[in-house]
């Protein structure tokens, strides 16, 4: 019993520690955008990293997502005699919900883990120290760029995503489910608002804001060498999934 209680404590422990330490890294990161120069180079470096070599894998869970919504919603709709529904149900799901959370979490996958991994390797070979020691601010040179990046691109990715998936759940929709072509557009063009969708670029934007801090956050506290490295990124990409289903639970009460 004592070993189950001390496993809490010391679970709620590093809980309060990292977000401490992840608040005091936002504040490092506000003081280094006014008081140092933006990196406009490495921001564009990373912007290209983050959006362009990230569309392909958005681009494919976004089509297969926008497919099977729209297989799944056939049958329920299909009762009732709705289907005409599907297009909008499709659109304002992936606007408001889908795409926001699924991108945001393929881009945890693919670019938060290895921003622990790299930022974590610095700092395991002193790369870092080699930073302070040359006078340069390790947030305004490491962490600036990359979360001005993920904050920017995430909602350009959601764009995409959106686009791709009502693209597949229109193709599924008509060849497959023999909807009629012209009322699946028309319903979407009439009932879909412009706040279904710029309240999801929204929550993209938080979501990129908050997982690229705990990325840069996680690799910049490695310690122990390679090892060290790997936990790193296992506990960034825990971490920033669970905050983007945490963030878009809140987001959506405030929102909506």
């Amino acid at each position: 019993m004592l070993l189950f209680l001390e496993a809490i404590g010391e679970g709620v422990l590093n809980f309060l520690q990292s977000t401490g330490g992840i608040v005091k890294l936002l504040f490092n990161f506000i003081i280094s955008i006014f008081s140092g120069p933006v990196r406009i180079r490495k921001t564009f470096e990373q912007m290209y990293y983050v959006g362009v070599k990230s569309t392909l894998i958005v681009f494919l869970t976004s089509v297969f997502v926008g497919m099977v919504e729209a297989l799944q919603i056939y049958h329920g709709f299909h009762k009732f005699g709705a289907e005409d529904m599907i297009g909008y149900t499709v659109a304002v799901s992936l606007g408001r919900e889908l795409a926001p959370v699924l991108t945001a979490l393929m881009i945890v996958a693919r670019n938060v883990s290895a921003m622990a991994a790299e930022i974590g390797t610095m700092k395991v070979t002193q790369q870092i120290d080699a930073l302070e020691v040359m006078a340069v601010n390790p947030t305004n040179f490491l962490v600036a760029p990359r979360v001005i990046a993920m904050t920017v691109m995430l909602p350009a990715l959601v764009v995409i995503s959106n686009a791709v998936g009502n693209i597949g759940g229109y193709l599924v929709g008509v060849n497959i489910l023999h909807l009629n072509p012209t009322a699946y557009i028309k319903n979407i063009q009439v009932y879909i608002s412009m706040s279904d969708l710029t309240y999801g670029l929204i929550k993209a934007a938080v979501f990129g804001f908050i997982v690229s801090l705990i990325g840069c956050y996680m690799g910049m506290n490695t310690d122990g060498g390679a090892k060290g490295v790997g936990i790193s990124t296992t506990k960034a990409v825990v971490a920033a999934s669970i905050s983007v289903l945490v963030a878009d639970y809140f987001l959506t009460a405030l929102l909506f």
